[in-house]
């Protein structure tokens, strides 16, 4: 007990009944953080400022109708078929999407710099096509996808076709391209088209946030999908994908060299993987079952 005649106890003298050390206000313990979390604010991403990153998208000139995206992720097989469509439709740089927030990579070829998220276009090309070689976690699909559907409905854009890999046990019968597609879309494109649909399971990140929102936009979205292999690029499910768009647009592209085309960016692609496992979570890439 304390003799009344002890000075009284000064405040920093207090004990820290809880016993925890507190955590510093920028401590993120290596935590990406989660939107959804219902203690508070995100931590935010490792190398980013102290605020959620942001998205904003910019054109030179009005887009086409149609947007064709493929974004980074396991197997890199949507890059890589959007890129071989670019290449071979001779496509133009004709705007970009700025991630502010977001750890940045800088590509560059012939010794010069690119953003990583790129629009392209020609004026004699139905389609605008949107490589985005920056990974974008999936907790942060949701903005990203708000920006470009933002920049769509701003542009008149009427339909989003996104060509991806997805990594699920399978066998040869599954060397296909399958889709999940808003009724819209599927009524416009897929009706007597030979994809079949991808029978059940779950999206997360980008793909489920703009599948999300076209479902009640009057937006058409679709997804087309081919199981891939860990190697990066997975050259034979990017020349599914790409034999698939190209059919439903009436694209004049032929698959067959994308061999040949995925030898020559190996290496820009293999480095681009690496970086894809060092910072997406295991288990985060979209969760499908056939």
């Amino acid at each position: 007990m304390r003799d009344a005649s002890d000075p009284p106890a000064r405040p920093d003298d207090t004990p820290d009944r809880t016993g925890d050390t507190p955590a510093r206000p920028d401590d993120t313990s290596g935590r990406t953080g989660n939107i959804d979390d219902p203690r508070g604010s995100p931590a935010p991403l490792r190398g980013s400022t102290d605020r959620l990153p942001t998205f904003s998208v910019t054109h030179d000139s009005s887009p086409s109708e149609t947007l064709i995206a493929g974004f980074s992720a396991y197997g890199l097989a949507g890059l890589t078929a959007v890129d071989y469509l670019i290449e071979h439709l001779e496509l133009e740089v004709r705007g970009h999407v700025i991630a502010e927030g977001l750890p940045s990579i800088t590509p560059f070829e012939k010794g010069r710099p690119r953003h990583p998220t790129r629009l392209y276009s020609a004026d004699d090309v139905d389609v605008t096509l949107l490589v985005a070689e920056q990974f974008v976690p999936p907790v942060l699909g949701e903005s990203i996808a708000r920006s470009i559907l933002d920049w769509t409905a701003t542009n008149d854009v009427d339909e989003i076709a996104v060509l991806s890999g997805v990594p699920i046990p399978h066998g040869p019968d599954a060397h296909r391209t399958f889709y999940i597609a808003t009724d819209d879309y599927r009524e416009t494109r897929l009706v007597d088209a030979d994809v079949p649909p991808m029978e059940s399971g779950f999206l997360d990140g980008v793909n489920a946030a703009l599948l999300d929102r076209g479902m009640d936009s009057p937006l058409g979205v679709g997804l087309f999908v081919t199981p891939v292999h860990a190697q990066a690029p997975d050259v034979e499910a990017a020349v599914r994908l790409v034999e698939t768009v190209t059919d439903l647009y009436e694209l004049d592209v032929d698959a067959g060299p994308l061999e040949a085309f995925a030898a020559e960016i190996r290496r820009h692609y293999e480095d681009l993987a690496e970086r894809i496992e060092e910072r997406e979570p295991e288990g985060s890439y979209d969760r499908m079952y056939m």
